[in-house]
């Protein structure tokens, strides 16, 4: 699989599917998960209520991963995980690991053959940028799921982009 670092707008990418980084609820919130919801219309809220009252109705696991529509984004699906809130005093980094690694299962069961991600639990979740890169890339260099020929690591601003291509080189 093809891995590519670049800064940017998630809602702007042109891939099959795009990764959401949701809170449980699956109903909007701040950060990438608002984006995602204003960009893409209410299309994407109405499909998350949907799964929220047919099999999410606890709300969505960390760690685990849903596909809807992309409504008006230029992808062709959002998929939903939920990623874990950093603590100093828990290793929560399989969590962080399992939300990749569930998002291209869904991304490969859809079809898609290209796949952007934010960079999970790195905004108000808290995780430390650099470690939050290096668990993406653990799971992206490892997983390559049938169908899934690219994935891309969308970073917020140029600072993240070059931290994420120093992991990246030294990985």
């Amino acid at each position: 699989m093809e891995i590519t670092l670049v800064e940017g707008d998630i809602t702007e990418q042109r891939v099959d599917a795009i990764v959401n980084a949701a809170n449980s609820t699956l109903l909007g919130g701040g950060g990438v998960d608002g984006a995602i919801h204003r960009r893409g219309g209410p299309e994407i809220l109405n499909e998350c209520r949907r799964l929220r009252a047919a099999r999410c109705g606890r709300g969505l696991p960390t760690g685990q991963a849903v596909a809807t529509t992309a409504g008006e984004l230029p992808a062709r699906w959002v998929i939903h995980t939920v990623g874990p809130v950093w603590s100093a005093e828990e290793d929560r980094s399989a969590l962080l690991r399992d939300c990749y690694a569930n998002s291209l299962r869904v991304a490969a069961e859809l079809g898609a053959g290209s796949v952007a991600f934010p960079l999970i639990s790195a905004g108000i979740y808290g995780w430390p940028a650099q470690d939050a890169v290096a668990q993406a890339l653990t799971v992206l260099r490892d997983a390559a799921p049938a169908g899934v020929g690219q994935a891309r690591l969308v970073l917020y601003d140029r600072a993240t982009l070059d931290l994420a291509e120093r992991v990246f080189r030294a990985g």
